[in-house]
C-alpha cells in the first residue's frame, strides 16, 4: 500500500498508474471538467479530452461516443447518486478509475456550502468491484493508498494506516 502525502503525490501515484496500464497512443476520455490533474497527465503526452460539466447521472452520451478507447475517472463516481449506468454506457474497452474509499470511523464527505462538493458514496473496494463487474467490467490491476498528509487530529493519524483510494484498471468484459 503506498502512502501518499500531498496533492501532488496523489497526481503522481495516478498518472504512473495509467502509465502502466495505457499508452500514450490511446484517444482518452477524462469524467469531470479539465484540472490539474487532467493537464498534467497532457503533459505526459496523453491525448486526453474532458466532459464539459454536465451531470452525468443524467446524461452519460459523452462517454456513448466510439472517439475514445479509455475513460478515465478520477474522483468522479462518489459525486454521483448512480454511477452504475454511466459504467454501463462506457463504449470504450479500457477504464481507468479511483474512487475514495469508506472509512469506518469518519462519514461520506458532505460540503453544505457547495453541492457540486459532496459524496453521495464512499465506496468499500468489494462493493465498488461488484458494482464494475455487473456494469461490464472485468478488474485487471488495483492498488490502495494511505493518506499520509500532514494535519492534526485522530482521523488524519489513522488515515495514514487505512487505505483512502482505491485506483484501479478494468476491460470490458
Amino acid at each position: 500500500m503506498k502512502k501518499i502525502k500531498t496533492h501532488l503525490e496523489r497526481y503522481t501515484a495516478l498518472i504512473n498508474f495509467l502509465k502502466a496500464h495505457i499508452s500514450e497512443n490511446f484517444s482518452v476520455l477524462d469524467l469531470g471538467i479539465e484540472n490539474d490533474l487532467s493537464r498534467s497527465i497532457r503533459k505526459e503526452g496523453y491525448k486526453i479530452d474532458n466532459t464539459k460539466g454536465e451531470d452525468l447521472d443524467l446524461d452519460t452520451s459523452a462517454v456513448g461516443l466510439k472517439d475514445y478507447e479509455v475513460v478515465t475517472s478520477f474522483e468522479i463516481f462518489e459525486h454521483m447518486l448512480c454511477p452504475f449506468h454511466l459504467l454501463r454506457d462506457i463504449s470504450a474497452d479500457k477504464l481507468v478509475v479511483s474512487v475514495p474509499l469508506k472509512l469506518w470511523f469518519t462519514n461520506a464527505y458532505w460540503n453544505d456550502k457547495d453541492e457540486r462538493d459532496r459524496h453521495y458514496h464512499e465506496f468499500e473496494p468489494k462493493q465498488f468491484d461488484m458494482l464494475l463487474d455487473k456494469a461490464g467490467w472485468k478488474i485487471v490491476d488495483s492498488e490502495k493508498w494511505a493518506s499520509r498528509l500532514n494535519k492534526f487530529g485522530i482521523r488524519p493519524f489513522l488515515r495514514r494506516f487505512v487505505p483512502r483510494y482505491y485506483v484501479l484498471y478494468c476491460e470490458r468484459k
